[in-house]
């Protein structure tokens, strides 16, 4: 929602015109409700009651089951890009061994992150650079198992297990040697509980020796010294492994080829390290390598991933060894592959983190985040409020209903459903586009209970109304690619809203107007004389929002002198208030009765979203400055009935969501600055409506 400046053609297109400018901490030792503390060294921890074994049969199912997750997009990230690093987690934080660049080199360096500050500092280094190795902590060392460096080792490399912040930077060990080389490999951990002699285990489960996929599965106490406690039934490398109830289940993993292809296995194996048995219990939906896994709430959860000669993963999978279940849990705002991963906390309270990671190619609806390359990215993953159970291929969304989209740069609308999957589009085959074409769609909102569309031009300077879903063209004011002021015409149209009366109020923006049109195409009413200057109860400076509110007002948003009013119909000010924080102020929404929300278009080539009040203070904001949370000229922000907000990041060619409690992007449609118009893409969205089963539209309920 923007418009052009009128001054002058060169002003409209360069200064004003906005719309074509160009964790908590990891782990604590984690406390047991019952006979057994269980904890995933590459990440996961959880506490629970003795379980029931898995049953030997796992199968896929759309049952209701336990929770979604909200997977978010931490605001801050690391300092560079890494992937394939062991993760542990230390009495406040994260600790990071090793990995792999961007460029192929693998380090020495040991780190702690702080998941609540977002802070990383250097905590220690490692005698030799290693990558795909896996750690564990075991008493007060930290020992990273075997991994390439470049070329797979058996080495044992050990540190004393730094906290936050480090007692000092350590030079590490290498104590001692796996019975043979192994890399790509996971490890767990089970602390036994209830006598003196309690003791933490490590497990070591799958790998590669640079010739063999390995299967023996290896206990140690001490880091030296290895025992062989079961051999799973398909050697695999990459395997997801967590712990849970005192057995090991690995999920997936690459397997042995015959050919250079890469094979995969979609096989859930579980590992009895009492009983010294290994077996197949189950199946992931589908094949998959290189993905982590998590305890959280009594659940494990399985999340991203590769698929062998495909797409890198945003599906998080919930898997239930007491019900014998595999259901859908949500989806990762970025698509990941081969990060480190831990949890910290235990039971409803724990957050999973992945760490880096890397990303080969995406496709198809599950996509989202950087399209390829290595990360800098830190996902948290935890128990959603509103994300529903476990179970559906929507599970996990933060709308219900249909969410339609103004693909503003693809010139089309279209809607999704909460699984993602596009389920209408307009212009279309059956649908064609109003007389003077179908250009620059800036807005769109759906009307008369979700059986009709309005939707503004700004730059073709017309205003259209569709049937929904017929895309029957019901009205259409303005002149196709003719601006203009006289009756009839207009000028970069933004905001365009259809009132139940069925009035449509648009800001006329080059023209500095809001206006009133009737059915009949007949002017009812204007607020502004058409002089580009903020005077109360006479003009406005380039207005770009006219938000309706429940009292019949309208919220005008004014883009020179970043200036915020409630203007009556009839033209008479409420109130107003500049925000000087503000570079361009865009499409304020109410959410209180003195609390407001609107996106700063442009602050510096960046943009952001907050929350004010009508003395001009700032209340929250989202305002991250780098990495993938950093938004593109975002245009309009409101806040769902769930309270989170949803946004459409314009030039980032994605429509997002945002947590306010963790000021993380918790959901998103479309591949980062990737503009596209394959399902699951989009170009430069500018708006955005949602509508309920029921007909209701829940962020516009006085219009819809």
């Amino acid at each position: 929602m923007t418009a052009m400046a009128r001054h002058s053609q060169i002003t409209r297109r360069t200064r004003l015109r906005r719309r074509r400018a160009t964790a908590v901490t990891i782990l604590v030792a984690i406390v047991l409700v019952t006979t057994l503390i269980v904890t995933h060294s590459g990440g996961s921890t959880t506490s629970s009651a003795t379980h029931r074994r898995a049953a030997s049969r796992i199968t896929v199912t759309g049952s209701t089951g336990p929770g979604s997750l909200e997977a978010g997009v931490e605001p801050w990230q690391l300092p560079s890009p890494i992937s394939r690093e062991a993760v542990v987690a230390n009495g406040k934080g994260l600790t990071i061994l090793g990995g792999i660049t961007p460029s192929g080199s693998s380090v020495s360096g040991v780190f702690t992150l702080d998941p609540i500050k977002g802070t990383v500092t250097a905590a220690g280094t490692l005698p030799n650079p290693v990558h795909d190795a896996a750690a564990a902590t075991l008493g007060a060392t930290t020992f990273d198992f075997g991994g390439g460096s470049p070329n797979t080792v058996a080495t044992v490399q050990s540190i004393g297990s730094p906290s936050i912040p480090p007692g000092g930077v350590a030079t590490g060990q290498a104590p001692s040697q796996l019975p043979e080389p192994r890399s790509d490999l996971a490890v767990t951990t089970i602390r036994s509980s209830g006598d003196a002699h309690s003791k933490t285990v490590a497990y070591i489960v799958g790998g590669y020796n640079g010739v063999s996929y390995l299967g023996k599965v290896l206990a140690t106490t001490d880091g030296t010294q290895f025992t062989s406690v079961a051999t799973l039934k398909v050697p695999v490398r990459y395997s997801a492994v967590a712990s849970f109830g005192g057995q090991i289940f690995a999920f997936g993993g690459e397997t042995a080829s015959g050919s250079s292809n890469v094979t995969a296995t979609n096989d859930i194996q579980m590992v009895d390290p009492t009983t010294h048995t290994a077996t197949i219990v189950g199946h992931l939906p589908r094949a998959l390598y290189g993905a982590a896994a998590f305890v959280v709430d009594g659940t494990i959860y399985v999340a991203g991933g590769q698929v062998p000669g495909g797409s890198t993963l945003t599906r998080i999978y919930a898997f239930e060894p007491n019900g014998a279940k595999v259901l859908d849990a949500g989806l990762l705002p970025q698509a990941e592959a081969f990060g480190g991963y831990a949890t910290v906390g235990t039971g409803a309270s724990a957050i999973g983190y992945i760490v880096g990671g890397e990303v080969a190619s995406q496709s198809g609806t599950d996509q989202a985040g950087i399209p390829s390359g290595t990360l800098q990215t830190v996902l948290s993953l935890r128990p959603s409020p509103y994300g529903g159970p476990a179970g559906g291929p929507s599970a996990g969304s933060p709308f219900s209903g249909t969410l339609l989209m103004a693909d503003r740069g693809n010139n089309r609308l279209i809607a999704i459903n909460a699984a993602r999957s596009i389920t209408w589009q307009y212009p279309s085959a059956t649908a064609p586009p109003p007389p003077g074409g179908f250009y620059f769609p800036d807005d769109a909102f759906f009307f008369d209970h979700g059986r009709g569309i309005i939707s503004n031009q700004e730059n073709n300077h017309t205003i259209v109304e569709i049937g929904y879903p017929s895309g029957k063209l019901l009205w259409q004011y303005g002149h196709p690619g003719v601006p203009g002021s006289l009756p009839g015409y207009l000028d970069q149209p933004d905001d365009a809203y259809m009132l139940k009366s069925g009035v449509v109020t648009v800001a006329d923006a080059s023209n500095n107007r809001i206006l009133f049109i009737n059915p009949q195409k007949q002017i009812l009413g204007q607020i502004g004389n058409g002089v580009d200057a903020h005077v109360p109860n006479q003009s406005l400076a380039y207005p770009n929002g006219d938000t309706p509110l429940a009292n019949g007002n309208v919220l005008i948003s004014e883009i020179n002198g970043s200036w915020i009013s409630e203007y009556t119909p009839a033209g008479k000010m409420v109130w107003t208030v500049q925000l000087p924080i503000v570079n361009y102020p865009s499409d304020p929404q109410q959410l209180g009765p003195d609390l407001y929300l609107l996106a700063d278009y442009n602050p510096k080539g960046e943009g952001r979203i907050l929350e004010f009040n009508r003395a001009g203070q700032i209340l929250w904001r989202y305002d991250v400055t780098a990495g993938d949370g950093m938004l593109r000229r975002p245009s309009l922000a409101e806040r769902l009935p769930n309270g989170l907000i949803m946004l459409n990041d314009d030039y980032n060619d994605r429509v997002v969501v945002i947590d306010p409690k963790t000021n993380s992007i918790v959901w998103q449609y479309g591949l980062t600055a990737t503009a596209g118009t394959a399902p699951g893409m989009l170009k430069i969205p500018d708006g955005f409506d949602i509508l309920l089963a029921n007909g209701t539209t829940p962020t516009h309920p006085q219009t819809g």
